[in-house]
């Protein structure tokens, strides 16, 4: 069993590591500019991310056989596509998928 000095300073440098890698980025950019090439390619980063995480969650996996679609999931998904295309409001689409997701549970 790990002394409480190891379990502790594991603790810390968890932390330091987490911190200096959530606030280091946001200190350097406010003392250089970037350039707008880079911040252009940097724009589409929040939909990637959004894309990978809607695609991870239409699929359920089990170790030994192929992915299933989550058929909840995907069905929820249609209204909330749509209200992504009509809106574009991030509040909106949320709203929609997480109602149209309650909708689907409850039948």
């Amino acid at each position: 069993m790990p002394s409480f000095e190891f379990t502790l300073l594991t603790i810390l440098g968890c932390t330091l590591a987490t911190w200096l890698s959530r606030v280091l980025p946001f200190v350097l950019l406010k003392k250089f500019d970037l350039p707008q090439p880079l911040l252009e390619y940097l724009s589409f980063v929040p939909i990637v991310i959004m894309s990978a995480l809607w695609f991870s969650s239409l699929f359920t996996q089990n170790i030994g056989h192929l992915p299933q679609i989550n058929l909840e999931n995907a069905l929820a998904s249609v209204p909330t596509l749509l209200a992504a295309i009509l809106s574009k409001s991030l509040l909106v689409i949320v709203l929609i998928g997480i109602l149209s997701l309650s909708l689907i549970r409850l039948l």
